[in-house]
């Protein structure tokens, strides 16, 4: 922040956030549109297949995991995320999707290992498609992003991807409305109420 003629720092003027806003909001566009929309079909289908569908991720990219599954569950699908403490066991023929921006977190890996072995399908979405989740996956949706000297400033750490990954998440939930015949009021009906 720049600092005034007393030496005390000057108030922001809102010119870094727009900065930001429209970074984030090219960048994670830019990444978007790489994503085969053959891909984003099939994992639509996957969704509607599975009996029970589960979302995991960790820390920030875990947030957004869990907004999706809220989305799913509003569209009508049978979705827990995992490690809640009523979430049941993941069984053949379930669907996991997993957020991992780097795609090497011990409990990513973890959790796509445990799938495999269930004999459940896996959708991972990460930046990363050399990683290690990316090999264990049944459908890959990667998020792209290039290293910049302007990202560390306007979109520290995993921004990109968490911001890319929600968008993700959103156009797959409109795909599934398309697909199931839903609305905003039938969404809407199974929106938690908090009294």
């Amino acid at each position: 922040m720049p600092e005034n003629a007393r030496g005390a720092r000057a108030p922001p003027t809102g010119g870094e956030f727009r900065r930001a806003v429209e970074y984030i909001g090219l960048k994670v566009t830019e990444s978007l549109s790489k994503i085969d929309p053959a891909a984003v079909g099939r994992a639509v289908q996957m969704i509607q297949k599975a009996p029970q569908v589960f979302v995991y991720g960790a820390g920030r990219s875990g947030i957004v995991a869990r907004a999706f599954a809220m989305r799913l569950v509003q569209v009508g699908i049978t979705a827990y995320v995992i490690g809640e403490s009523v979430t049941p066991i993941v069984r053949k023929g379930d669907l996991v999707v997993i957020f991992s921006n780097r795609g090497e977190s011990q409990s990513s890996l973890q959790t796509a290992n445990i799938v495999r072995r269930e004999g459940a399908e896996l959708v991972v979405v990460t930046s990363r498609g050399t990683s290690k989740l990316s090999h264990a996956a049944t459908l890959l949706l990667l998020l792209e992003f290039q290293e910049e000297s302007e990202r560390a400033v306007h979109a520290p750490l995993g921004t990109l991807f968490e911001s890319g990954s929600l968008r993700l998440g959103d156009g797959i939930v409109a795909e599934l409305m398309q697909a199931r015949g839903e609305n905003e009021a039938s969404l809407r009906q199974r929106h938690a109420i908090m009294v």
